[in-house]
């Protein structure tokens, strides 16, 4: 792995069954993300985009290729080390948030850090809901907060670890123009306070646009874009 970057694929393919045969969703992919960097990942449904982002994170496997994160190589581990491997380096944040419903805001914040054996879980998941303006929804369920309000809990719980990289897919993809935006700000805010690295799957051209970095995929394939270049889809 590349001094200085935080995650490298090389040759990164990914090819499933189907019902008319061999399905290759992520074909031939090479990139390297240096650590603190924002990159949006774009392009049209069904692109590979998803599939792309669980693969770098290790939540799937690839059919060939190899991927280093915070240096490792995640093709040689097996499960259980990936499995150490996201809970010490990686945040996640969901299009449909993954909060346990009989788990209140805090107790959800709370819940990576009490299964690394942290003994300042409570506090920490306090202060990082504080950072993103939920002091007083602490003891709120799920079903108590709003669309936006659950998702700053996800990524309250995403970012409590300072993880070294924080995935995202869709982030604002289920919430209005107004709490995307809010949601998109305590992204950056993070990224920049903590150095973690951002990588996003967006549909949204103006989020797309405040990464550093802009790759377009397009039927499995992966090409760096400038702001002249990028999509209609993507710039308006």
């Amino acid at each position: 792995m590349t001094r200085d970057m935080v995650l490298e694929a090389q040759g990164l393919t990914k090819q499933v069954n189907s019902p008319e045969g061999p399905l290759t969703i992520v074909r031939d992919v090479s990139l390297s993300i240096a650590r603190g960097d924002t990159v949006a990942i774009v392009g049209p449904s069904g692109a590979g985009k998803s599939t792309l982002l669980a693969l770098l994170a290790g939540l799937d496997e690839p059919t060939g290729g190899d991927i280093w994160l915070a240096g490792h190589s995640l093709t040689a581990l097996d499960e259980d080390g990936r499995a150490r491997l996201r809970a010490d380096r990686v945040g996640f944040v969901f299009q449909s948030f993954h909060l346990v419903d009989s788990l209140t805001a805090l107790e959800n914040v709370m819940l990576p850090l009490e299964l690394s054996g942290r003994r300042d879980a409570r506090l920490s998941a306090q202060e990082m809901l504080g950072r993103v303006g939920l002091s007083q929804r602490l003891q709120h369920y799920p079903r108590q907060l709003s669309g936006g309000e659950q998702q700053r809990v996800a990524l309250a719980r995403a970012s409590v670890s300072r993880p070294m990289v924080l995935f995202a897919d869709e982030p604002t993809g289920n919430l209005d123009t107004a709490t995307g935006e809010r949601i998109a700000q305590l992204l950056f805010e993070l990224n920049r306070g903590s150095e973690t690295t951002l990588i996003l799957v967006t549909h949204d051209r103006v989020l797309a646009r405040r990464c550093r970095r802009i790759l377009w995929m397009e039927a499995g394939t992966l090409r760096e874009e400038d702001e002249s270049h990028v999509s209609p889809q993507v710039r308006a």
